[in-house]
């Protein structure tokens, strides 16, 4: 009887040609001492990491373009990786196609879209006549962005579902990058917006690393049934933002972080607590196991 050395994992019988589809010759073939044991190929899958390059080359874009003084294509090709970025995590719950990998690729990929291009593209846009203030101005907001994505992938077990905390970053990447356009299409040029622009900057950084809560719109379920007046609702927000989109999409986003804030100082003035975190382990009395 030869020997084999065992591997771990998932393993596969290797059959040469001639045997492979023919079952009886394949236990024929099992019987003799011919079997190499295989270990299986890894790999990843295909569908949501082509979203998340997706995204990731879009936050590329918006760099190359800021750099060519495109700025309306830089800001446009923001929102296009944020649409992409909520898309690949749906994607893959979706074909049961979740992966470590797919989650580290999908961070490293909303720090460049997300962190890094809004921060040079406003610097660039605007906070380039500053000096010293403007690019420390565009570095909170980076390292804002970064903080955030290291927290969210530490506390994701233990942070209710149901809100952010803190600003996510594409939301806070969505707010910059607003402004540019909007701005932009109402004939302004960046350094006459210098301090505005810093500020926006600073407030998206400084947001982002905050324990304020944003609600995450997780819990919305899409197979339910829903009233017939959010059908219409969904119509005529669609029909506001093609209206005009730049302007739109910034009011939009300016609610969104704000929003976390009134909610925050809601719950803060009627006593109830405003942690979204669960800090302690909560532990059960005998008397409380059935």
């Amino acid at each position: 009887m030869a020997s084999f050395n065992r591997r771990k994992g998932k393993a596969r019988l290797a059959f040469p040609k001639l045997v492979r589809g023919n079952k009886l010759a394949q236990q024929q073939y099992v019987g003799t001492d011919l079997p190499v044991i295989v270990k299986r190929r890894r790999g990843i899958y295909l569908l949501p990491n082509a979203f998340t390059t997706g995204a990731l080359f879009c936050g590329f874009y918006a760099i190359v373009m800021a750099m060519n003084h495109k700025f309306e294509h830089a800001a446009i090709a923001i929102f296009a990786a944020m649409i992409l970025d909520g898309i690949d995590g749906r994607v893959a719950r979706l074909t049961n196609t979740q992966s470590e990998f797919g989650a580290q690729y999908d961070s490293l990929s909303d720090m460049v879209s997300f962190g890094a291009a809004p921060a040079l593209v406003i610097y660039q846009w605007s906070l380039l006549g500053l000096g010293k203030m403007g690019w420390l101005g565009a570095f909170v907001y980076c390292a804002g962005a970064a903080l955030r994505l290291a927290r969210f992938n530490t506390n994701i077990a233990v942070v209710d579902k149901r809100f952010f905390q803190g600003l996510p970053s594409p939301a806070a990447a969505a707010l910059v990058a607003g402004f540019i356009w909007a701005m932009d299409d109402l004939q302004y040029v960046g350094p006459e917006l210098s301090w505005w622009a810093w500020g926006i900057t600073i407030f998206a950084g400084l947001t982002m690393v905050t324990n304020v809560p944003f609600y995450s719109f997780k819990d919305v379920n899409f197979r339910k049934v829903v009233p017939f007046i959010t059908i219409f609702a969904i119509v005529l927000v669609f029909v506001l933002v093609s209206v005009d989109p730049p302007k739109v999409l910034f009011i939009l986003f300016v609610l969104y972080g704000l929003s976390g804030y009134l909610y925050y100082f809601w719950r803060l003035a009627k006593g109830k607590p405003v942690s979204i975190v669960q800090t302690e382990v909560e532990h059960l009395d005998d008397k409380d196991i059935h």
